[in-house]
């Protein structure tokens, strides 16, 4: 009798358990799509429960407030672009070649990836998370590092200078993702991908 009490519980806790991963993972699902025909600015707790026909009281539940959900996608957002870039930069052995890859791969995610890289950015909005550091969120220049490390390295010069050099790669990129993205009625979308070929291209060479 007890075994069968033991039991039951067990498989009372496991579809309770179920429902909630559900529910939390519908929740996460309506923002994010709230947020593709609407944007991140319009997103609200009411429009997100109105979308599971849930009353707002059930969101926050599952969720503190509005920015624990922005944060929780843009975690998400973070993960597909790691895997992203590892992908990239495995199909290459030397650091030059893994470099372009990895920046290429980080310029098709932004594009193709619109609303999640918004989000992870705070491109044309505040970022997410309530200043939370998240570890994911280093994985790009990190990899920078670890590339241009190498191939400071290989010619010789100054390891010590990979740190700075790094940085400033990452800001180019940044911040020409970010003009194409608050710009891009005015911008043609081969010059900034030409400019930024350019410039990966004389990045490595200067180094």
């Amino acid at each position: 009798m007890l075994t069968l009490l033991v039991k039951l519980l067990w498989a009372y806790t496991n579809v309770v358990s179920g429902e909630k991963e559900s529910i939390r993972a519908n929740i996460l699902d309506a923002a994010f799509s709230l947020a593709k025909t609407e944007g991140w600015g319009a997103l609200s707790i009411r429009k997100i429960a109105d979308a599971i026909e849930y009353s707002a009281p059930v969101v926050y539940d599952y969720f503190e407030n509005k920015e624990a959900i922005l944060f929780d996608i843009s975690l998400k957002g973070f993960n597909l672009l790691h895997k992203e870039l590892v992908h990239a930069r495995d199909q290459f052995e030397t650091p030059e070649d893994q470099l372009t890859a990895i920046v290429d791969a980080y310029w098709n995610f932004a594009f193709k990836n619109k609303e999640y890289y918004q989000l992870m950015f705070g491109v044309g909005m505040q970022c997410c998370g309530k200043g939370q550091m998240k570890e994911e969120f280093s994985s790009f220049q990190d990899m920078l590092y670890d590339c241009t490390f190498e191939i400071v390295k290989k010619k010789g010069s100054n390891p010590e200078s990979a740190c700075h050099s790094s940085h400033a790669l990452f800001s180019a990129v940044h911040g020409l993702i970010s003009i194409m993205m608050m710009r891009n009625s005015d911008i043609p979308s081969t010059m900034n991908k030409t400019t930024l070929d350019e410039t990966v291209s004389a990045f490595i060479k200067s180094l």
